[in-house]
C-alpha cells in the first residue's frame, strides 16, 4: 500500500513546515516513496482520523503515526532492511537530545525572524487566521516583529555553536585549547554531516529549520565562510537535490 504523508501547504504549493521536512527527509533517507496530502491551516478537519490536529501525519497501511519524531522511530522499526535513521539505542539517545534542543534553539529562535515571511507564504484565505493568531502571540504587528531580524541574527548565529563543534574533527590536546578557541576551521578539518560520514536523522532535524526558512524567505541566515553553510549545501544536494528543488514561496 502507498505511504501517505499529510503535510502543511502554502502559497505556490510550497511546503513550509520544518516538522514535515523532517518526515520528508526521513522518507528519502529510507528510499520510500509516498503520496503527499496537503493540509492548509484552515483544514485541520482532514486530520480528525488521526485523533489530533497537527502535521505531519504518516499513514502506512493500517498504521497512523503523528509527530515527526514518532514517524522517524516508526520508519526505523517498520523498515529495518533500509538505511537506519537513528542508528540503534545510542544514536536514538543522541537524536532525542537534538530533537529537544532544536525546538528552542532553531524553531522558536527563527520564528520571529521570519514570521512576516511566513504570513506571505501562507494561502490568501489564511491571511486573517495567520495574522491574528501570530500577532496574538507577539502582541505586535508581524511586520514590526520581523523588522528586528537583523538585531536577532547575531544571537541566532551564536546559538549554532554546538552544531559547528559537531562538524569539527581536529583533535586538540589540552595545551592547544586556548589557541583553538574562536579559530575558524578549514573544510579539511570538518566532517561532512552531523552524524559523521553519512547523514542521519540528527541532520534532518537541524536541516528542517533551515529548509523551512529557505522555503518562505530570502533572508540569509549564514555567512559563506561558516562551516554550516557548506553543510547546508550538502544537505540540499542529497537525494539528487531533493530539498534544493522544492518549490519556494519566494522568487
Amino acid at each position: 500500500m502507498t505511504i501517505k504523508l499529510y503535510e502543511l501547504t502554502g502559497a505556490n504549493d510550497c511546503r513550509p513546515s520544518p516538522y514535515c521536512w523532517r518526515a520528508r527527509m526521513a522518507l528519502a533517507h529510507k528510499g520510500l516513496e509516498a503520496e503527499f496530502v496537503t493540509i492548509g491551516f484552515l483544514e485541520k478537519d482532514k486530520l480528525e482520523f488521526s485523533g489530533q490536529s497537527l502535521v505531519p501525519v504518516l499513514v502506512d497501511g493500517n498504521k497512523t503515526i503523528a509527530d515527526s519524531w514518532h514517524i522517524a522511530c516508526y520508519l526505523d522499526d517498520a523498515y529495518p532492511d533500509r538505511p537506519s535513521l537513528l542508528g540503534g539505542d545510542i544514536g536514538m539517545a543522541e537524536a532525542r537530545f537534538i530533537n529537544a534542543w532544536a525546538e528552542p534553539a532553531l524553531v522558536f529562535a527563527l520564528f520571529p525572524m521570519v514570521v512576516f515571511d511566513g504570513f506571505n507564504a501562507s494561502n490568501e484565505e489564511e491571511y486573517e487566521y495567520f495574522r491574528t493568531s501570530r500577532e496574538g502571540l507577539f502582541g505586535r504587528k508581524l511586520e514590526e516583529v520581523q523588522g528586528d531580524q537583523d538585531k536577532m541574527l547575531p544571537a541566532f548565529r551564536e546559538g549554532l555553536a554546538p552544531l559547528r563543534a559537531a562538524l569539527e574533527t581536529r583533535t586538540m590536546v589540552p595545551g592547544d585549547f586556548r589557541e583553538e578557541v574562536g579559530r575558524k576551521r578549514s573544510s579539511a578539518e570538518t566532517t561532512p554531516f552531523l552524524a559523521g560520514a553519512q547523514p542521519a536523522y540528527i541532520d534532518y532535524i537541524v536541516f528542517s529549520s533551515f529548509q523551512w526558512e529557505r522555503i518562505i524567505s530570502n533572508y540569509e541566515l549564514l555567512e559563506k565562510d561558516d562551516i554550516l553553510w557548506a553543510w547546508r549545501e550538502r544537505m540540499l544536494d542529497l537525494y539528487d537535490g531533493y530539498a534544493r528543488s522544492a518549490t519556494r514561496a519566494v522568487g
